[in-house]
């Protein structure tokens, strides 16, 4: 059984920043991908940012330059600091678990931006 388990967003204004973590646990292979997608009301759940591994990246074209994606294997944790934020970033933010036929999804957390 793996658990992701997520923490920080919140309320920021436009232009602030925020950070998420969310932390794996249970039987995860070592060669994997994590990452965060994000769902505005009415829309489509979409990618923020993935990061392997092996430390390499994607990300949104939204986001680029203003996401920054990072992990600590040791800990089974991945990061994604916000900058420069903008009410368009307002959504529900997931922590995503990839490795072999498995996929697994955080709770969710809330970020609004306010202008």
């Amino acid at each position: 059984q793996v658990q992701l388990v997520e923490s920080g967003g919140g309320l920021v204004q436009a232009g602030g920043s925020l950070s998420l973590s969310c932390a794996a646990s249970g039987n995860i292979f070592s060669r994997n991908t994590m990452g965060w997608y994000r769902q505005a009301p009415g829309k489509q759940r979409e990618l923020v940012a993935t990061i392997t591994s092996g430390g390499s990246t994607n990300y949104a074209d939204s986001v680029k330059g203003r996401f920054t994606i990072s992990r600590d294997n040791a800990k089974n944790t991945v990061y994604l600091q916000m900058n420069s934020l903008k009410p368009e970033d307002t959504a529900v933010y997931y922590c995503s678990l990839k490795f072999m036929m498995y996929d697994y999804w955080g709770q969710g957390t809330q970020v609004t931006v306010s202008s």
